[in-house]
């Protein structure tokens, strides 16, 4: 029987039909199933909602509390490791999926919720995450060898959980002012001596001619992506990349239902200059592009970003988290395309042996030479 806290019970399209028991969305169907009777539902979507599109992001600024709920949702933070978890209104006890401490709740722990824009379902079953994490342990050279005796229990404990991230839209408009290098070449005499004879030779040279330029070049950024969570590191967010986004659907409440989700921590005008950051070098390889010539430098630039646009998602991931020598280390796996992202301890007496065995074999060697 699935025990998982869920975001909300109050959904009537969240009950079975069959016995009433709670449905629980299965990975990779895109259907509700009641533990209990085996029914299965499918989550029928209206086709003509199926676009995915951007809002305004001046327009989701200014109505961001305005859209926060607090009736059947709560925010709880963990005092261990900061994680900020979505419970159930009725939950009073959970688990933190992060750090695996006690999460005790206190009626002044709910905070509002933001629903999401949009949601990427969980595509990779927990039998699929726990198998991808140990392909991923047993490749481990340098972790100690009683690693995977250890974690394998824990791997059993993975957590399904959605993390949010923004996804942001921009055109862009630079002016720059720079420098365009042409090289052309000239002739120059040389000499070289060869058996005892001097001999007089030609080769070209290069040279650079710069010339001052300035212009204007124009970038569009879609779905600029950027963390909004930091209950894990910012390394193991990034490199959970790709996600496919072509299974993205509108926010619907039952695509969590069997899962935790968690709220963003990092505040989207914080992410929005994030974002930026992201343009930098794709617009300097425009600048260049526009430039010209063989060498460019460039000096100044100004960008303005127009029609600025976001989405609030929900990513998907199974999360789990290991004590070795009194220290947790976290593992991840991507539940769209099963990348696996984690953490392990380093056998330092492996290390060392392998040190020791490449010096053999190097006065091997260097005996065999002799």
């Amino acid at each position: 029987m699935n025990n998982t806290i869920q975001p909300s019970v109050l959904n009537p399209s969240l009950k079975c039909n069959g016995c009433g028991a709670l449905l629980y969305f299965v990975p990779g169907t895109g259907s509700l199933k009641c533990d209990h009777c085996g029914e299965s539902n499918l989550i029928a979507t209206d086709q003509t909602q199926r676009a995915i599109k951007s809002i305004d992001y001046e327009l989701f600024i200014t109505h961001l509390d305005q859209n926060k709920k607090s009736d059947e949702m709560k925010v709880v933070n963990c005092s261990n490791c900061g994680s900020q978890t979505v419970l159930s209104s009725f939950a009073t006890s959970d688990k933190c999926s992060f750090c695996t401490a006690a999460l005790v709740l206190s009626p002044q722990d709910g905070q509002q919720y933001l629903p999401p824009h949009y949601i990427l379902p969980f595509e990779i079953s927990k039998e699929k995450g726990i198998y991808y994490f140990q392909n991923w342990l047993s490749g481990l050279w340098w972790a100690p060898s009683d690693l995977i005796k250890i974690v394998n229990s824990s791997a059993t404990a993975l957590h399904g959980i959605y993390l949010p991230y923004w996804a942001y839209d921009t055109d862009t408009i630079t002016n720059y002012n720079g420098n365009r290098g042409d090289y052309y070449y000239t002739s120059e005499n040389y000499t070289v001596t060869e058996n005892g004879k001097t001999e007089t030779r030609t080769r070209q040279v290069r040279h650079t001619r710069w010339s001052p330029v300035s212009g204007k070049v124009n970038c569009d950024f879609r779905d600029l992506i950027v963390p909004a969570s930091d209950s894990l590191p910012s390394k193991t967010l990034n490199d959970l990349a790709p996600w496919n986004f072509k299974l993205l659907v509108k926010f619907d409440e039952r695509y969590m239902s069997g899962f935790r989700s968690e709220t963003y921590q990092l505040n989207p005008q914080t992410g929005l200059e994030i974002a930026f950051r992201q343009t930098t070098d794709r617009i300097r390889a425009a600048i260049a592009n526009d430039i010209g010539g063989d060498e460019q430098d460039i000096d100044n630039t100004s960008t303005d970003y127009l029609n600025k646009a976001i989405k609030y998602i929900m990513l998907p991931v199974w999360v789990s988290a290991y004590s070795y020598n009194n220290k947790i280390y976290q593992f991840t796996v991507n539940a769209s395309t099963g990348e696996v992202i984690g953490q392990r301890p380093i056998s330092w007496t492996k290390i060392i042996l392998f040190v020791f065995m490449i010096l053999f074999l190097i006065a091997i060697a260097a005996l065999f030479m002799q």
